[in-house]
């Protein structure tokens, strides 16, 4: 994403926001920039919420691997 806002510079933001100040009229920009910015926050944090299940999980199983082996260890022990 960070590629796409590099080609993008002053001059090309400032006529899109002059379109959209056009087409939605001053009343209605701070209310959609509100609902723009909550949905970038909600989606930011589902994704973050995924990679931690994701990374749990990978470290679940690497946990439940090293379980039997200790449990032979320790059978073996006896």
């Amino acid at each position: 994403m960070p590629a796409l806002f590099q080609s993008f510079g002053l001059p090309e933001l400032g006529v899109i926001l002059l379109i959209a100040l056009i087409i939605f009229g001053p009343a209605q920009l701070p209310k959609i920039g509100r609902s723009v910015g909550k949905a970038i926050r909600e989606f930011r944090a589902s994704s973050q919420e995924v990679s931690k299940a994701i990374q749990e999980g990978i470290e679940g199983t690497d946990e439940e691997e090293e379980k039997p082996k200790k449990k032979k260890a320790s059978e073996e022990e006896e």
